[in-house]
């Protein structure tokens, strides 16, 4: 099922250079789901459907991503990200909001809820994007082939020459390497990768993410502020590190869920089980 026949697909402006596009479906109290590093709102097609008969669910391009707006006078770091996430709130009337994320949505979902506190009932954090090192490591750790695209030849003053021979099959090898045993990506949200990365601006956008590297683990200093309950979700083959998933578990002063056989693009392998963590029990009707 298309995200567009189980809801309605808008593009919200925030001011004269920020647009954002959501899908807003179903009914109930205010769920925000916020998609991982280079996807969109597609991300979640087959989660969505299992959540909509317990909230109504706002689905969010980020900035910069999808079909969101992309100026490429900002820079797309954390704190960027997460203003667009709060105005975008602000605009809709959200409050007492349940925040899911995945990847650095996982992040921005701790770190809004950091920010509004008084917005946000509880957060749902899956495979938290927040320990790089380097220029786009935690991709860079899936496959050999995400390393040697993202890791190769730098460009003065821009880093390694990501998007230039970006197309359909590059994608595809980059994001295989999230997905446990190397499983391969649907080709219809593949579709949607490929028709993002042809529009103006996208380029600026990745190259940029990857650019702010630091902004990520940046923001683990937010999770202490964070007073809504958490659950943190980790792929058993999530590329983060034991003692990385430790540090962020201490931050929140949580013991963290880990789903077997589940890589870093979570709600593509275990859309049901991440359901059932969100809705807080089994559904039958899922």
């Amino acid at each position: 099922m298309r995200l567009d026949e189980l809801g309605d697909l808008a593009d919200l402006r925030l001011d004269d250079q920020r647009s954002v596009r959501y899908l807003r479906a179903g009914s109930g109290r205010p769920l925000v789901l916020l998609h991982t590093i280079r996807t969109q709102l597609e991300y979640f097609t087959d989660v969505v459907p299992m959540l909509t008969g317990h909230y109504t669910v706002y689905v969010l391009d980020l900035p910069g991503h999808g079909r969101s707006s992309k100026p490429t006078t900002v820079e797309y770091d954390e704190p960027y990200l997460r203003r667009g996430v709060v105005d975008t709130m602000a605009k809709l009337d959200l409050r007492d909001v349940t925040m899911v994320g995945d990847s650095i949505g996982a992040v921005l979902a701790l770190t809004v809820a950091s920010q509004v506190p008084k917005s946000v009932a509880r957060v749902v954090a899956s495979n938290p994007y927040d320990y790089d090192t380097r220029f786009a490591d935690g991709i860079r750790r899936g496959n050999r082939f995400a390393d040697l695209i993202l890791g190769g030849v730098a460009l003065p003053g821009v880093g390694p020459a990501l998007g230039a021979a970006e197309n359909r099959y590059v994608t595809s090898r980059i994001f295989q390497g999230g997905l446990a045993d190397g499983k391969r990506i649907p080709g219809p949200l593949l579709d949607e990768f490929d028709a993002t990365l042809k529009r103006p601006g996208f380029h600026y956008v990745e190259r940029n993410v990857y650019q702010n590297w630091r902004s990520w683990g940046a923001a683990r200093d937010l999770y202490a502020g964070v007073t809504a309950p958490v659950t943190l979700v980790y792929g058993e083959q999530d590329w983060s590190r034991p003692v990385e998933r430790a540090r962020t578990a201490r931050a929140l002063d949580v013991e963290p869920i880990v789903l077997p056989e589940t890589g870093h693009f979570a709600f593509l392998e275990q859309p049901q089980r991440l359901a059932e963590i969100v809705i807080g029990h089994p559904d039958p009707s899922i």
